[in-house]
């Protein structure tokens, strides 16, 4: 079963960070807060992990449209191909921020997700999702955690949530009652930028 851990997003608490890390590096699953609505996410080099998560969505693991979350614009390099200055400015903007941006994936991508021409890139206003990533060294794989619920398409508080996911994930942190708008998508991988989904995100910015 699940364990619930208390993180305040003002002072993350180092010691639990380190925990939520190492279990992690393990391959576990956790469900994190951020600043739109809670993610369910894993160590992006696990493998196994990553097909736990496609397990639980009932998606092929290859055709799986998740965000990388980074700390920062420094890990965009990483996974993306060399972007244009504009695109830069636009990310500058937003960044951190309740954005998922549609960007050019480049040769470094994960094997599981090598045959995508794209990945979305997320690096939320969130202190506790953004120090996770930090420790971890690298990009959390994530996605939200959707409600079958007709009314609230997402659940906002992390009790309601640790009872639903105990059994099918290691940790839930508890960072307080999230929100229950999702990120507002853009794909920046043409020419224009192109808004795939209103969400949390004010547009006006683009």
């Amino acid at each position: 079963m699940a364990e619930l851990i208390k993180i305040y997003p003002e002072n993350p608490n180092p010691k639990e960070i380190k925990r939520v890390v190492d279990v992690l590096r393990k391959g576990g699953l956790i469900i994190y807060p951020t600043d739109t609505v809670y993610g369910l996410g894993c160590d992006i080099t696990n493998t196994k992990a990553l097909e736990k998560i496609a397990r639980i969505k009932g998606v092929k693991l290859a055709k799986a449209n998740w965000s990388f979350i980074c700390a920062d614009l420094s890990n965009l390099s990483d996974y993306v191909r060399q972007i244009d200055t504009s695109t830069f400015k636009i990310l500058k903007r937003a960044l951190p921020g309740p954005y998922t941006f549609i960007l050019p994936g480049n040769n470094n991508l994960p094997k599981e997700f090598k045959k995508k021409k794209t990945v979305g890139i997320r690096i939320p206003d969130n202190s506790i999702a953004r120090t996770l990533v930090e420790a971890l060294g690298n990009p959390i794989v994530s996605t939200s955690i959707r409600d079958e619920d007709e009314l609230l398409e997402y659940t906002t508080d992390p009790e309601l949530i640790f009872e639903k996911w105990k059994n099918l994930v290691d940790i839930v942190i508890d960072g307080g009652y999230g929100d229950n708008v999702a990120s507002t998508v853009i794909d920046l991988s043409e020419d224009e930028p192109v808004i795939v989904r209103e969400g949390k995100g004010s547009i006006d910015i683009f």
